[in-house]
């Protein structure tokens, strides 16, 4: 697997098709951090650990992507979290006997992901989860006992970014089995209609954080103002982990 050391993260470098197959055959766990959490880096000592500990991580920020050209002329390849899980479905269609645990937020998250998976045909063979709200130290161990009572080919985590990557190094570290953990994030929302849709000609032009920052600025702004920091972090550190920030 080739792969590009970015602030000690090493990042997948090949196609979203090589993805989803690599990790469909090997299992793991997948994240995929945007801008705003990979400032995170310097600041939360187990979000830093998920990102080190994975055994994929895709560059869904188009900002660490640019950025990382600018300052050292090389390039990884983009690959958001919006394609990757479009290529997953895509994959578990052509698949219905890889069985699919899905993780969601909320109640209502869990009735739009049904409604959604009707539509493209794979309810059969697809678990739910709805995950309780996480306090600082994530840990859940009644979904440990689900997974490994019932052990599924794929976790699909749409849970809020910074906390779902906690909670896929905490499955990967006590499961039994090697389920492929996928933590997506809001890609599941756009795709089941949870939260607006952002269009794939945005997301080809890295223009996802604009439509999202248009339609809830009081969220998103403070979030998108932090990962003004990523920057700075590419051009002191490039490739080495930056230290973690005392508190």
């Amino acid at each position: 697997m080739i792969t590009e050391t970015i602030l000690g993260v090493k990042f997948f470098n090949g196609t979203v098709d090589e993805a989803v197959d690599t990790m469909s055959a090997n299992g793991g766990l997948l994240v995929v951090p945007a801008a705003p959490a990979l400032v995170k880096l310097s600041e939360d000592e187990e979000y830093r650990r998920a990102l080190v500990s994975a055994d994929m991580v895709i560059a869904d920020s188009g900002a660490m992507v640019l950025f990382w050209k600018i300052f050292t002329g090389r390039s990884v390849e983009r690959i958001s979290g919006l394609k990757f899980l479009k290529r997953l479905v895509a994959r578990l269609v052509s698949h219905p006997d890889e069985r699919v645990l899905w993780i969601v937020p909320s109640e209502h998250a869990h009735e739009k992901t049904i409604a959604w998976l009707r539509s493209v045909n794979l309810t059969a063979s697809a678990d739910f989860y709805i995950a309780p709200r996480y306090v600082a130290q994530v840990r859940d161990d009644p979904l440990v006992a689900k997974i490994d009572n019932h052990p599924p080919v794929h976790v699909v985590i749409g849970i809020g970014g910074g906390v779902q990557e906690k909670l896929g190094l905490y499955l990967k570290e006590n499961l039994r089995a090697r389920p492929a953990i996928h933590c997506i994030g809001a890609a599941l929302a756009f795709l089941t209609g949870d939260q607006p849709p952002i269009p794939m000609w945005a997301d080809r032009f890295y223009l996802g954080w604009l439509l999202r920052l248009l339609r809830q600025p009081r969220v998103f702004g403070p979030r998108y103002l932090s990962a003004l920091k990523l920057p700075f972090l590419i051009f002191r550190y490039k490739g080495a982990l930056p230290p973690l920030s005392e508190k």
